[in-house]
């Protein structure tokens, strides 16, 4: 019999879950083994037998090691992963943590630019100068090397990603290859080496995963400057579109999980 190709899903919240991207998977093959940290599940100390690592978003600071202590086994399976060419997918706070840990930068949009190419706004937390948090679904735009790359190269220009963060990626890690960008933030999508990739938006919700953020997190991101209502009607409104890019986008990545697989490793 086959061996079937694991992927280790890090969740890193009840409300979080690898949603469409998680369907994709399962429904290209893939068996995903899904760890809940922050109920004390462990995770494994190496990758061994892992086809793929699938780090999901959350609302945790990707340098919070008190307010999620299991970061610093996250950290040591990214650089793993990396090092050893598991292919890897970081999603919103998966994405942030692959930076921070390999040599890039993550701060609080409320903090301000800064630099980074992205438009500075005004009413971050506490009448803050900064950006408040980008949230809804907003356009992306290509970079010139998006076009070679495996897994989004089929993204188009303009693509909708739903979005919902409190802080950016303010610089790339060494080595990085950014692939999309947005006008509200600069780093949207990247690759590190061969096939670890990092995605700011969130290509695995759908309205109801935005609508229970909004219900728990609306208050802050109102006080804050940004309309959390107008980014749940803006999920729901794209989300055949959503289904349709990012599941196709998912299967791309899957291809990757499947030529790394090494049955019995």
């Amino acid at each position: 019999m086959t061996e079937i190709p694991a992927v280790l899903v890090v969740q890193q919240e009840d409300a979080a879950g690898p949603g469409i991207v998680g369907a994709a998977l399962a429904a290209e093959g893939l068996r995903l083994d899904v760890r809940h940290p922050w109920r004390g599940e462990p995770l494994p100390e190496h990758l061994g037998g892992v086809s793929g690592l699938l780090v999901l978003g959350g609302a945790a600071n990707c340098d919070d090691d008190t307010t999620a202590p299991w970061l610093p086994s996250v950290r040591a399976l990214v650089r793993q992963a990396v090092d050893t060419e598991v292919p890897l997918l970081g999603i919103c706070l998966g994405a942030q943590i692959m930076a921070s840990a390999l040599g890039g930068r993550v701060r609080p949009r409320a903090e301000g630019a800064e630099g980074t190419g992205t438009q500075a706004e005004t009413g971050g937390v506490g009448g803050q100068a900064g950006r408040p948090p980008e949230v809804g679904v907003v356009p992306l735009r290509r970079l010139p090397d998006v076009a070679s790359d495996p897994v989004l190269c089929g993204v188009p220009e303009g693509a909708p990603a739903a979005q919902w963060h409190w802080d950016d990626i303010v610089a790339l890690p060494p080595g990085a290859t950014p692939l999309l960008t947005g006008d509200a933030c600069e780093h949207q999508a990247f690759r590190i080496g061969r096939v670890a990739w990092g995605v700011q938006f969130h290509p695995e919700v759908t309205g109801v995963d935005v609508a229970a953020w909004a219900a728990s997190d609306g208050p802050a991101v109102r006080k804050a400057g940004a309309d959390p209502d107008a980014a749940v009607a803006q999920v729901r409104a794209a989300e055949p579109e959503l289904r349709t890019l990012w599941t196709a986008t998912t299967r791309a990545w899957a291809a990757q999980v499947r030529a790394a697989h090494r049955p019995n490793d």
